[in-house]
């Protein structure tokens, strides 16, 4: 292509440098949307309990094992950029929630899906993206209505939460309940309450995980575990009640900022000199033992001499530990954290009751433990295999999340395809109120509601039609908890067998799904600039942009 305009005195306006491609209107629209139901298809038979796995295999030969949404999306490496605008959706998603991933993008996939139906009916696409959004909305609307209340103290409901949303993690197995407990006490030991709310930082809830045993194995450390071991073999491995320092400075003799010459011209001299470096290290030494410490955790390097004098102390020591496990060795055991140590005093300590090395899977381990109401703890995942362990903390990350949405939103909603299913029912209704062309798109945003149930019934052995003409029949009679009861293939009441889902993942889902597929079908125009480093293809209309995944 040479130019984009018209004509000036019979030459050709160039805008565009030769090798750029350029789509416009309708074929745009067209590439766009084939890309994104592409992606959506990718990830869908990954939906549920009875969803199957992906295996990727990236450029060096590592493989990861997995159905998790965000994971498969991150890992497959998509070129085109409306894919990358469904993957965005997925990191958003989890980002947010920490579940609802694979939801998202198959609802995004299928919102364009019928919208492409529509624009084949001659409907504009301001006028499907108008409907999209009054339909997006009102969804919301909607689900808060219908949506149960659930607080932190409802702990039987939050590990129902826990365990629904570990359900398509088929690693997992039998061993989700003892997770999903183990998770509900993590959760609710380092929330925070005020008068109004509760926040939960999640990044106070470490995950540690090493091969061996198995997924029963697992537990929650009241404290927190660090993946080190101490620095001297004349330490003690365990130390009760523990004083701890933290320190953020090196325990070293520092080094001059500028280049500085020492001449020394007699063995005595450097002796002196060994001495002098040796006398400031048993100083710097001898201010952590006046401190009352007996463990320290050193977020930069300690001399070997220093070392020396630590173990001839009896004190406990770990170097190089990072800035995050500092902070939450902070949070767990209320030490302060000290830039020197001159300002290092008895005030600045934290306690636990045992600080003690472990051998866990054939490495060495700093296990904190036994902190007075921490508000930063660990959970140390164990599992039969590499994957399966990987596997194990992509589910209690998820988990996590889910768990805090729950809290944070203080309501729940029914999974199993039934509060999709309910929305759809109650938008259809919305859509005959709204009338005109709207309502098409109205119709069509609760169709693509029900992929959900659809994909479900599909990975249960179900019939997707007739489950969806059962489910429908059976939410029109205001039954809003009716889903797909995967194990038994057929449709049952979720609220009896607590598949729990929080109402932000759904909210989140929808919304982000929607703001998608609507910014995907505003482009009419796709101008993709040449690639520098080799001759323009000339391979059909989209030139550069490939839909490699």
């Amino acid at each position: 292509m040479t130019g984009v305009g018209g004509q000036l005195s019979g030459q050709p306006i160039v805008v565009l440098p030769e090798g750029s491609s350029r789509v416009i209107g309708r074929d745009a629209q067209r590439i766009n949307i084939m890309v994104a139901k592409a992606v959506a298809n990718a990830v869908r038979s990954t939906l549920g309990p009875k969803g199957m796995d992906k295996m990727l295999v990236d450029e060096i030969g590592d493989i990861t094992i997995t159905n998790d949404g965000a994971t498969i999306l991150d890992e497959m490496n998509i070129e085109h950029p409306a894919g990358k605008m469904l993957v965005e959706v997925a990191k958003t998603q989890d980002e947010e929630t920490g579940d609802g991933t694979t939801t998202a993008v198959v609802i995004a996939g299928e919102l364009l899906k019928h919208a492409e139906n529509l624009l084949d009916q001659e409907i504009h696409p301001t006028i499907i993206i108008k409907g999209y959004t009054m339909a997006q909305e009102k969804a919301i609307d909607l689900l808060n209505e219908i949506s149960d209340p659930i607080d932190i103290k409802d702990e039987k409901k939050l590990v129902k939460v826990c365990m629904t949303t570990m359900a398509s993690k088929g690693t997992i197995g039998k061993s989700k309940e003892k997770l999903a407990k183990i998770i509900v006490d993590a959760v609710k030991q380092v929330a925070e309450e005020s008068k109004d709310s509760i926040t939960i930082n999640q990044d106070y809830i470490k995950i540690e995980k090493k091969q061996g045993g198995n997924l029963e194995d697992s537990e929650l450390i009241k404290g927190i575990v660090i993946d080190k071991e101490r620095v001297h073999s004349g330490m003690p491995r365990k130390v009760e009640n523990a004083k701890i320092a933290l320190l953020d400075a090196a325990l070293e003799v520092k080094k001059t900022e500028t280049d500085a010459e020492i001449n020394i011209t007699s063995p005595e001299q450097l002796q002196l000199f060994i001495e002098q470096e040796e006398k400031m290290l048993k100083e710097m030494v001898d201010k952590i033992v006046e401190s009352g410490a007996n463990v320290l955790f050193c977020q930069k390097g300690i001399d070997d001499i220093a070392q020396h004098y630590l173990a001839k102390a009896g004190i406990f020591a770990v170097r190089r530990v990072k800035k995050s496990d500092m902070d939450k060795l902070a949070k767990a055991t209320g030490a302060k954290i000290s830039s020197s140590v001159n300002d290092l005093s008895k005030d600045d300590l934290g306690y636990a009751k045992s600080v003690e090395e472990k051998k866990i899977a054939g490495e060495a381990m700093t296990f904190v433990e036994g902190c007075n109401d921490p508000k930063a703890v660990t959970i140390l995942i164990r599992g039969g295999t590499q994957h399966v362990v990987d596997e194990a903390e992509r589910a209690v990350n998820d988990a996590i999340g889910a768990a805090i949405s729950a809290i944070e939103m203080g309501k729940i909603v029914y999974g199993g395809g039934a509060i999709e299913t309910a929305l759809a029912v109650k938008l259809r209704d919305y859509a005959k109120k709204i009338g005109g062309r709207e309502q098409l798109a109205i119709e069509a945003f609760a169709e693509s509601l029900e992929i959900i149930p659809r994909t479900l019934a599909e990975s249960a052995g179900m019939d997707p039609i007739d489950t969806l003409v059962k489910l429908r029949s059976e939410h029109a009679k205001g039954n809003k908890n009716i889903g797909v009861f995967i194990d038994k293939a057929d449709i049952g009441d979720m609220s009896k067998i607590d598949v729990i889902e929080p109402a932000k993942v759904k909210s989140q889902a929808i919304s982000s799904a929607a703001e998608a597929a609507n910014m995907i079908l505003k482009i009419d125009d796709i101008i993709a600039a040449s690639k520098k480093s080799s001759a323009p293809e000339t391979g059909g209309p989209q030139g550069g942009m490939g839909m490699e995944y």
